[in-house]
């Protein structure tokens, strides 16, 4: 995550500090903190979000999902065990496996980057066509026909987000 650009990583958690720190140690966090009630860890984030910073929140039970819904963006593991964790996220991820966690946030960060570019290459195409338009340099007919290729262009841009995959 931290390759990511993920600033500041916690583990908030009602299992017990030894189990706490095991897991942390494993996916290198240095700031836990355990024992904790869906309620401590609901005021843990809502802190973090009033001093404005952008938080996400990981969980898997039914408990996380107040947490889930209260985090800017929330993500469920193991979607089969908790229907109410789900519900409240906004990634669902099916499967039991933390290291998915990155995964996606690499396929959002790289989602936004691809919209972004297709905004502006789209926003940019037309405004050059409607400059040539505007001067009489293109028939009506050839501005609305170029107008669909620079849709289309947009529009494949946007597929590389799915990955390569159409």
């Amino acid at each position: 995550l931290k390759a990511l650009g993920i600033q500041q990583t916690l583990i908030l958690t009602g299992d017990n500090s030894v189990v706490a720190k095991k897991i942390a140690q494993e996916v290198s966090i240095t700031d836990v903190h355990s024992g904790l009630l869906p309620v401590d860890k609901l005021h843990i984030i809502q802190t973090h979000s009033q001093a404005g910073t952008v938080t996400g929140m990981v969980g898997d039970g039914v408990n996380d999902a107040p947490v889930l819904a209260a985090a800017d963006v929330g993500i469920a593991l193991g979607a089969k065990g908790s229907t109410a964790a789900s519900e409240s996220a906004d990634v669902v991820i099916m499967l039991d496996d933390i290291s998915r966690v990155a995964d996606s946030v690499s396929i959002a960060k790289r989602s936004v980057m691809i919209a972004k570019q297709s905004i502006f290459i789209g926003i940019g195409l037309s405004i050059v066509l409607m400059l040539f338009a505007s001067a009489g340099k293109i028939p009506p007919v050839y501005g609305a026909l170029l107008q669909e290729l620079v849709d289309v262009a947009v529009i494949i841009n946007a597929l590389r987000a799915h990955g390569g995959k159409i």
